[in-house]
């Protein structure tokens, strides 16, 4: 006689990016212990991957993580702890004055990814020509990540835009970024002036991001704190 199956339930989040509906279940034992193992690791590379594959498998396979922005899979990720562990974080934030620790307990979901008022993806240059950008994803970190520490500042901005452009447009046509060279890539950004350099650098200035400010007096020195939590590692214990 087989044993019984646990039927997991089932809750429906909207994409920040595109406010697209996405089904997505609590991950289980064996996916938490996927996710224990690489937090050992301390290896973020191993502890990305993970998250990518718990996204993945509790969104029924519907959701492609490496095509996902960073806000996005950040928040799906986000959602799935609240159900699979509970709504409730217990953190540990230093004082700004004293740096006594003082224990803290979060509601995950409050957090929200701030959407409003973003620019337009489509930016035009001239009269003619203009870009359409994607916001950062996920494999365009990763690629940054593996970039030498020494390419600079500069470099790091360049290769951010160049990942992010969707496709180029003009009273021609439509060009897909994806059926040109990086290096072709590069020619156009670097034949933009700074007007309109700074228009696309804007827009991926303006990247939405997980965050969320935590007030709390410190109850070794009384003083009033507000603190910004962002990105995922600063909203688990």
């Amino acid at each position: 006689m087989p044993l019984p199956t646990i039927e997991t339930p089932k809750y429906e989040l909207r994409l920040p990016s595109t406010g697209r509906k996405v089904q997505y279940r609590p991950y289980l034992v064996k996916e938490e212990k996927i996710l224990m193992v690489a937090r050992e690791s301390s290896d973020q590379k191993q502890i990305t991957q993970a998250v990518k594959d718990i996204v993945a498998s509790c969104t029924f396979g519907k959701i492609d993580p490496d095509k996902l922005s960073v806000f996005d899979l950040e928040y799906i990720f986000l959602k799935l702890r609240s159900k699979s562990v509970g709504e409730v974080s217990k953190l540990t934030l230093k004082c700004e004055k004293c740096e006594k620790p003082n224990p803290i307990e979060l509601n995950l979901d409050s957090i929200k990814v701030n959407v409003e008022g973003l620019p337009d993806a489509k930016i035009q240059l001239t009269d003619k020509i203009g870009v359409v950008m994607n916001w950062p994803g996920v494999s365009l970190i990763s690629e940054l990540s593996d970039m030498d520490q020494k390419s600079g500042q500069e470099e790091m901005i360049m290769s951010v835009i160049i990942g992010c452009i969707d496709s180029i447009f003009d009273d021609k046509g439509v060009y897909r970024a994806s059926d040109h060279s990086k290096e072709e890539l590069r020619q156009f950004i670097e034949s933009l002036n700074q007007t309109q350099f700074m228009k696309i650098q804007k827009f991926i200035e303006a990247t939405p991001k997980l965050e969320h400010s935590v007030e709390f007096k410190c109850h070794s020195c009384a003083h009033d704190n507000a603190i910004l939590l962002r990105g995922l590692q600063n909203f688990f214990s």
